[in-house]
């Protein structure tokens, strides 16, 4: 669950730069940004998701599954905005980034408090 949470982690770094460039005026930030958040983001998913099946679930190692497949469907509507070459919704931003850093959060409180 570490290498998922180092993999989100470095997610969140682009993801912070590219909200940084939505709410600075650009509408729609660099696609190889864009691709290199989603990569790391889905490396992370998998990897937890690999390590919850193999370790067991908590109530927080499930939460942060979830959390983090809602962020994810959250991605990949606003990869399809960038795909339209339209202005990524700055709601939507908010609310992918916003599920992504309380699923991030609970990540680090099961392994960190909880040990699980």
């Amino acid at each position: 669950m570490t290498y998922a949470a180092i993999l989100f982690a470095i997610a969140a770094l682009g993801g912070v730069v590219l909200a940084a460039m939505r709410f600075g005026g650009r509408e729609i930030p660099p696609m190889a940004l864009a691709l290199v958040h989603g990569l790391f983001a889905a490396a992370g998913l998998v990897t937890l998701i690999v390590a919850v099946v193999g370790a067991g679930f908590s109530i927080w190692t499930a939460a942060a599954v979830v959390g983090f497949v809602i962020a994810a469907i959250g991605g990949f509507v606003l990869f399809s905005y960038h795909l339209r070459r339209q202005a990524l919704p700055k709601s939507y931003v908010v609310g992918h980034g916003t599920v992504a850093v309380v699923s991030f959060v609970i990540l680090l409180l099961a392994i960190f408090v909880f040990k699980h």
